[in-house]
């Protein structure tokens, strides 16, 4: 099913015309989890080497996306990650910020697409002939390679974090809002890198009381 939501640089197009060049295909990992930041993964692969057994990133094991990952920055003609920072979330909100995470992957794409198409039924503003494809990362092969890379450098990213504050467990849940997350907010507090307007989170600034508690520094 293809999303009728148009971006700005399709509006003008006529019917049953699609522009001739290069498509980029593009998808986010962790709009959902309640710790680190946002990333968008744009991806232009080249036709002429193909990525065997591209999917879905959430179907794939973290063994078969690593693989995957190594293959598709060898072989696409061009990648770009973007990230929307905890910071940036917490002010904008996740969608704005996903939205900013896909803008930002697009515009740091070395070479220029002539269309962008985007998983799911919302796009970014971009100055460029965007589609929106629901379940995208499934059908669209450019798309499957996007969620790929933006699943493997993200979970990479929470590996990082949980060096720095190990009492949460980032490195196994990822962020995510695990039984084992939440015992971890509730015993630790929360640090830096957790999103603050996610209400779990929230519930551990304030005492039953209502006084702030301060965020918690790596030990």
């Amino acid at each position: 099913m293809r999303s009728k939501r148009l971006s700005k640089g399709e509006q003008a197009r006529l019917a049953g015309w699609e522009p001739v060049g290069l498509t980029a295909g593009v998808d986010e990992a962790g709009r959902g989890p309640l710790a680190g930041p946002v990333v968008a993964a744009a991806v232009i692969l080249d036709d002429a080497k193909r990525v065997r057994g591209l999917a879905d990133s959430k179907v794939l094991t973290p063994l078969a996306r690593d693989k995957l990952y190594d293959q598709i920055r060898d072989k696409a003609l061009c990648c770009s990650v973007g990230e929307a920072s905890v910071e940036e979330i917490d002010q904008l909100n996740i969608f704005h910020a996903t939205m900013l995470a896909m803008k930002r992957a697009v515009e740091g794409l070395r070479l220029k697409p002539a269309r962008v198409l985007v998983d799911g039924n919302r796009l970014p503003r971009l100055e460029v002939y965007c589609e929106a494809i629901v379940e995208g990362d499934a059908k669209i092969k450019s798309i499957s390679a996007a969620s790929i890379i933006a699943k493997v450098h993200r979970d990479r990213i929470l590996v990082q974090l949980h060096e720095e504050f190990p009492q949460y467990g980032f490195a196994a849940h990822k962020g995510y809002s695990t039984p084992e997350h939440l015992e971890a907010l509730r015993a630790h507090g929360a640090c830096k890198y957790h999103r603050r307007g996610f209400s779990p989170v929230a519930a551990t600034f304030t005492t039953p009381e209502g006084e702030v508690i301060e965020l918690r520094e790596a030990e």
